[in-house]
């Protein structure tokens, strides 16, 4: 099993080892690495409504290549916290929100447009609303959320929205099974 690539997130070798084996699992074709098509494999991402944004994530520079490292450590975020942690600690609740975040900021510019996040909902309520609908969605939903005016949502004004929401439970893959 190779050192524990988590930084800042304990796991204990046994759960290491189970993620290794989920890891070699996924790589059907034993190359040492998972690509775009070995991770649509979890299920969960499968049918998760962003999940190929949760599989971006796993090639942050456009690569095509996740070894063990980089597949533990987005993993990483979906991890519960189980005692109060570090704010560095890749699943404390900051690192989980920064990584939600990422997930609506697709140009990285640090704010989530109208477009995108019109893009996001999309995904998440497909034909089931108009477009008019969907428009209207957006829009109230950035005028809530925007604190600053600017139309865009900020880090801070994402934070602050979905405060009340357990985010350690919506942000849970269960990926050992």
């Amino acid at each position: 099993i190779p050192k524990s690539p988590l930084l800042f997130c304990p796991v204990s070798k046994a759960g290491l080892a189970r993620l290794y084996q989920r890891f070699q699992a996924l790589d059907r074709d034993d190359k040492g690495y998972l690509n775009r098509y070995d991770l649509e494999g979890i299920g969960e991402l499968a049918v998760n409504p962003i999940g190929d944004r949760i599989i971006n994530a796993f090639f942050p520079d456009g690569g095509e290549e996740a070894d063990f490292r980089s597949f533990a450590r987005v993993l990483a975020h979906f991890r519960p916290v189980e005692a109060p942690g570090k704010p560095e600690d890749i699943n404390s609740h900051l690192s989980k929100l920064k990584f939600a975040f990422q997930l609506y900021d697709q140009d990285k510019d640090g704010k989530i447009s109208r477009a995108e996040m019109l893009q996001v909902l999309r995904m998440m309520v497909g034909l089931q609303v108009t477009n008019d609908q969907l428009e209207n969605i957006t829009d109230r939903t950035i005028q809530e959320a925007d604190r600053d005016g600017d139309n865009a949502i900020s880090f801070e004004e994402f934070a602050k929205s979905v405060e009340k929401l357990n985010i350690e439970r919506k942000m849970s893959l269960r990926i050992l099974k």
